[in-house]
């Protein structure tokens, strides 16, 4: 792969990622699972000590689904970005409020793999 090819395969995976979580700030769940590649994977925190991989559309969809609606008011802030050809970085902080008028607050971070202009 020459310079310009993995600068510009660079360029596609930040957009790429940035598309996703504009879609994930609206919970349009939909826009989301239509950025992700039929055979995605997320990989959560919880429970711990090792957390739970969801893989496929259906399973990643539920995940999602189930997320917007625990949390209606989630929304993930991107504190820096980067990435390298197909992969990418965010690190960002996640805000909701719980069922009691709680604001709450985490910071972590996502590791994405492009492929083929999804989410992977």
């Amino acid at each position: 792969m020459t310079q310009q090819q993995l600068e510009s395969q660079t360029a596609a995976t930040l957009a790429v990622v940035e598309a996703f979580n504009e879609a994930f700030n609206r919970h349009d769940v939909a826009a989301i699972m239509r950025a992700m590649t039929d055979d995605c994977v997320f990989e959560g925190t919880g429970p711990t000590p090792d957390g739970q991989r969801f893989q496929g559309q259906e399973a990643v969809r539920a995940v999602w689904e189930g997320l917007f609606s625990s949390s209606p008011q989630a929304h993930f802030e991107t504190e820096d970005i980067f990435a390298h050809g197909d992969r990418c970085v965010g690190r960002w902080i996640y805000t909701w409020v719980d069922g009691d008028g709680n604001p709450g607050r985490l910071r972590g971070v996502d590791v994405f793999t492009v492929r083929d202009g999804k989410v992977a």
